[in-house]
């Protein structure tokens, strides 16, 4: 796929004429405590329903965050129809029943015509959700679409199927590499019967084919988050004007190598250190302790425990990171047509440092933090957003408006897609 020949794309040409460019900062006017309320009724009722207000819950959350961000002085509107809500949760709470019958009853054929179905699926799921989406949200009396294709949905969906075909070459190749693994797959049928097998030897062959299929499994990703954000920034449409474009593919692949690069920081540090505490206690234990025996177990068991816990904890830096690196990448690089961009300044350290402490904060409150951290951090990458818009924002408005399609065209719209992803 070429990067720049809808890289840069913008749709149709702006009606606008060139003027003088006023910058409206975002705002959030929310709280923690306004949103602990709203959290804690929809947490009772869905513990209370067996989850069966899901739906009611995220159209309640949608709508707080919605009417408490303002973008040029004016709230958004979370519109969304709360039947279809419903009726997505329904159906992939059916899906998920079904799936998970058929895997405890040892149904292959089913699971695997389940998974096959899924992954075909998959790239009209996204679609529709975004559809959706967009079409649910309002500003100024404007409404947003998603106007993508469903041709145009699944060639962004390519790095899917790529990925299937990734693992089917990794697959036969460690058989052709190995003719004994072939021969071990089937020592697991004829085990049941007494039958033992030597187990394949790894070669260092199949070890390289391994990791390349790792290596080619992240590059999918990335190029499908990256296909998918470009298509919603492309194909998304306020009045008729399109969304801008800018970044290429490997500014996608820069993130996550930085983001690997924290990772990796961060798991030498946490490791050092508890080898350092591990270490010193135990030299203290042979000065001191008659039991030295049980002490040591005791400090080799906690250092493990300890060590797992935190290394998991390790990866909370790196994923903030991550985060506000592509918030900043998206943000500053998109843009409505000729009529407005958005520019944005969230710090990446000064992210990470909240989302730190609101990770402790919530495992010290047993997860009654989590509330306030999720305004906190919205707050901070919402502000830290500012749209600059080509001429006053009431003219610009009201002459999208007028491109609108009538009410056919939103009563459509509205019709259009069904809330399937969370």
């Amino acid at each position: 796929m070429n990067e720049n020949k809808t890289g840069g794309s913008a749709g149709p040409m702006s009606t606008f004429m060139p003027q003088n460019i006023d910058a409206y900062p975002l705002e959030f006017t929310g709280s923690g405590g306004e949103y602990f309320r709203v959290w804690i009724v929809n947490v009772l009722l869905s513990i209370v329903t067996l989850g069966i207000y899901t739906p009611w819950a995220r159209r309640r959350t949608a709508q707080y965050f919605y009417s408490h961000t303002l973008v040029a002085g004016s709230p958004l509107e979370f519109t969304a129809q709360q039947r279809k809500m419903v009726m997505g949760f329904v159906l992939l709470t059916l899906i998920t029943i079904a799936y998970n019958i058929a895997a405890n009853t040892g149904q292959d054929t089913a699971v695997g015509v389940f998974l096959l179905t899924g992954a075909l699926l998959s790239p009209l799921i996204w679609g529709s959700a975004m559809r959706f989406r967009l079409g649910a949200t309002r500003w100024r009396g404007l409404r947003l679409q998603f106007t993508a294709s469903w041709k145009e949905v699944y060639i962004a969906s390519w790095p899917m199927f790529a990925l299937a075909l990734v693992w089917f070459a990794v697959f036969f190749g460690m058989q052709m590499l190995s003719p004994e693994l072939a021969q071990a797959m089937e020592a697991v049928e004829e085990a049941e019967e007494g039958v033992k097998r030597a187990l394949p030897s790894f070669t260092p062959a199949m070890g390289g084919l391994l990791a390349l299929g790792l290596v080619l499994t992240v590059l999918c990703f990335i190029r499908l988050e990256y296909n998918y954000k470009s298509l919603l920034v492309l194909r998304a449409q306020v009045g008729a004007e399109r969304g801008r474009w800018k970044p290429v593919y490997m500014d996608f692949v820069k993130v996550w190598l930085a983001t690997v690069a924290v990772f990796i920081l961060c798991v030498v540090v946490i490791a050092t250190l508890i080898a350092v505490l591990a270490g010193s206690s135990i030299a203290l234990l042979v000065a001191t302790s008659d039991k030295l025996g049980f002490w040591l177990f005791v400090i080799i068991f906690a250092s493990i425990i300890g060590g797992m816990l935190l290394l998991f904890l390790a990866s909370a830096p790196a994923r903030a990171y991550r985060e506000a690196r592509m918030f900043q990448l998206l943000w500053n690089n998109t843009g409505v047509s000729h009529v407005a961009r958005f520019k944005c300044h969230l710090k990446s350290g000064g992210y990470v440092g909240l989302r730190i402490k609101n990770m402790f904060l919530t495992l010290f409150t047993l997860g009654l933090y989590r509330p306030f951290a999720r305004v906190s951090e919205y707050r901070m990458k919402l502000e830290s957003v500012t749209l600059h818009v080509k001429g006053g924002v009431e003219q610009v408005a009201g002459t999208m408006v007028r491109q609108q399609q009538g009410g056919l065209g939103d009563a459509l719209a509205d019709a259009a897609g069904l809330d399937l992803i969370g």
